[in-house]
Parts: C-alpha cells; sequence; structure tokens
C-alpha cells in the first residue's frame, strides 16, 4: 500500500512574529488547525499510513495534537527534519518508513478542496503490487503569479515539456502543487540530487527526473478545485475567509477528518460520539454529533 508523508517543517519566516514560537502548520485555518487540511487529503486518497516530519522543537505539540491517529483509523509517525533542507529531502528521511514502497507526500501548508478532488486523487493512489515502478504523478493549477512557483510547460498535445523554479519568464501559468505522487525510486532519486544554490534539495529537481525518463504524469486541475497556499499572512487569511464561506454556506466542514474517517468507515459511531464529547464548547463536537443523525 502507498505510504503518505506530509512534511511540516520549516521556519515559516514569511510569517514572522506568528510563527516564531510555533509551527506554521500548527496556526488556524478557520476551525481546525492547518495540520488537519493535509492530513484529510491524504486520507480521501486511500492512505492508512503517514509520516509526519517537522523540526524538532514541534514535534511535541504536534504528537500531542494527533496523537498515533489510532483516533481516526490510521497510523501516524513522526520524523524530525532538524534544517529545512529542501523538499526532497522528505523522501530521505522517509525512508526506512517507506520500505521500498510507493509514496505520495503533501506539504503541511497546502490546503485542497473540489468535489471531483477525491476520486480523482484515489485513483492516483491506487496501485498494483507489480506496478511499483510506475512513475510519478503531480498536480498542475492555473494561476496568475507562475513566477512564485514551480512551473510546467506544455506542448500542444498536453505532454509536460519543463518544470523550472521560480522563473523570471514563465513558459506558462500552470503552478505545480505541494501534492506528489511517486514510485518506490523516489528515496534513490532523491540521494542523487546536488544541492541547489539556496542549499537545498529541490523538489523540481527530483521530479524532472521522473520527467527525463518519460515516467512523469501531470493531472491538471480545473475549475471547480481550490488550491490553497497559506505561506503568507495574506495567504492565509484568504484561506481562512474561503473555508468560512463555504463552511457556511453549505452547513459542511472542510477536511474534517473526524468526518473523513467516519465516513469511510475507519470508525464507528461510539468512536465518533467519544471525539465529539471534548470538543462540544466549540460548536465543533456538536457538528460530529449531528453526522451520527444524518448518516441514520
Amino acid at each position: 500500500m502507498r505510504k503518505g508523508i506530509i512534511l511540516a517543517g520549516g521556519t515559516g519566516s514569511r510569517l514572522f512574529p506568528m510563527t516564531q514560537v510555533v509551527s506554521k502548520q500548527l496556526l488556524p485555518v478557520y476551525d481546525k488547525p492547518m495540520i488537519y487540511y493535509p492530513i484529510s487529503t491524504l486520507m480521501q486518497a486511500g492512505i492508512r499510513e503517514i509520516l509526519l516530519i517537522c523540526r524538532p522543537v514541534d514535534l511535541p505539540l504536534f504528537r500531542a495534537l494527533l496523537q498515533d491517529g489510532t483516533q481516526w483509523g490510521i497510523s501516524l509517525q513522526y520524523a524530525e527534519q532538524s534544517e529545512p533542507n529542501g523538499l526532497a529531502e522528505a523522501l530521505i528521511i522517509a525512508e526506512d518508513f517507506l520500505d521500498g514502497g510507493p509514496s505520495a507526500l503533501i506539504l503541511g501548508d497546502n490546503l485542497f478542496h473540489g468535489d471531483s478532488l477525491t476520486p480523482l486523487l484515489a485513483q492516483t493512489c491506487a496501485i498494483e503490487p507489480s506496478a511499483a515502478l510506475s512513475g510519478a504523478t503531480v498536480f498542475a493549477y492555473h494561476v496568475s503569479n507562475p513566477q512564485d512557483y514551480g512551473v510546467i510547460s506544455f506542448d500542444k498535445s498536453g505532454r509536460a515539456l519543463s518544470i523550472e523554479e521560480k522563473p523570471v519568464k514563465p513558459q506558462s501559468k500552470y503552478a505545480m502543487l505541494g501534492l506528489y505522487f511517486f514510485d518506490n525510486r523516489a528515496s534513490d532519486f532523491a540521494k542523487q540530487i546536488t544541492p541547489s544554490g539556496r542549499g537545498e534539495l529541490e523538489i523540481v529537481d527530483l521530479v524532472n527526473m521522473y520527467l527525463s525518463s518519460n515516467a512523469l504524469n501531470v493531472n491538471i486541475l480545473g475549475r471547480g478545485t481550490a488550491w490553497l497556499d497559506t505561506g503568507t499572512p495574506d495567504a492565509l487569511a484568504e484561506a481562512t475567509q474561503f473555508i468560512s464561506a463555504i463552511e457556511k454556506r453549505q452547513g459542511l466542514k472542510i477536511n474534517c477528518p473526524e468526518e473523513v474517517a467516519y465516513r469511510l468507515g475507519l470508525i464507528d459511531d461510539a468512536q465518533l460520539r467519544e471525539l465529539a464529547k471534548p470538543l462540544l464548547n466549540s460548536g465543533y463536537g456538536e457538528y460530529l454529533l449531528g453526522l451520527l443523525q444524518t448518516s441514520h
């Protein structure tokens, strides 16, 4: 089975002073800690074993909040990234955890929402044992400011031609999102990467290794899918406003791990009721109890 990796490291310096003493992935995005969103995304993709990588100083806080994941019917393990040495280093840190299997890497500050997203992720995540060397899959999203991201350019047939990290003159307006599916070669490929000028193992270099060997698939997410990057104060505020507006309009929560676990059958009525009890004062628990009524 494919295993998941959440990279929740880094100093979050673009959010200072908010993140001077706490990881940005522990900050709230409306009614939930930011880290709930990538966990829920991986769960919806069908992943049940997740490794969370964070700074040593933040690890006790993540562990206190998330525990071992069994309350949501999953397994959560932890590892440390002492220095922000690049996204691709996550595959090296996670090598023993992956144990030679395929992986899904998601950044802890990337939020995804969309009706068609769950079946797409589940389809991408599914893998047969005989297809271990199936390559990599990344996702592209049309943005107004491509120079701030890794940019994917395409030929006329829609095949990916190149991926450039924060180019001065972008060849397209399609950004590569912080969600990557890799086969069982990713850790070995990551070890072959030379640090960039800023001293990091760039994820673009890892993805380009798959591209150069014709083993990269790019899925373009349409207008009905929302991708939110929460790395700046403005982006964090916009994400909170977006989640708030959708949840208030629909009366449904976005990326609520308790609900995801319940709807997937990972936990039962009694377990959901126990999860709701300490959360009643905030209204979050009332929502969880409401799921028991609507499901029946």
